[in-house]
């Protein structure tokens, strides 16, 4: 249950993150809500995760499902730009990240 608990905060990472964006500068009220929402959420199934997973594999999982997620979402929603190196090294991550699950831990 650690790694689903672990999914569901990474991708809350990313909505927030995506928030950030939508509530420029926390200055639009909905968005910040969502925003700070977002957050606490990320982090509650982030600390349920922690209860049993490795403090260090739980982070770097959680913030690249974060970078990863938020990445695309760039992509799709801003029009961020998309080459080579960018889509590489996203999936250099995606990998890293699929790896750090099967390296032992819980």
């Amino acid at each position: 249950m650690a790694w689903v608990y672990l999914i569901v905060a990474g991708l809350f990472e990313a909505v927030w993150a995506i928030g950030l964006k939508y509530a420029e500068g926390f200055t639009k009220l909905w968005p910040s809500l969502l925003t700070v929402v977002a957050m606490a959420i990320s982090l509650y199934f982030l600390a349920l995760a922690i209860k049993t997973l490795p403090l260090g594999t739980a982070y770097a999982v959680w913030t690249g499902i974060g970078a990863f997620t938020t990445a695309i979402l760039g992509i799709v929603l801003f029009s961020e730009p998309v080459h080579f190196a960018r889509i590489f090294f996203l999936l250099l991550l995606l990998v890293s990240v699929i790896g750090l699950k099967f390296t032992g831990a819980n």
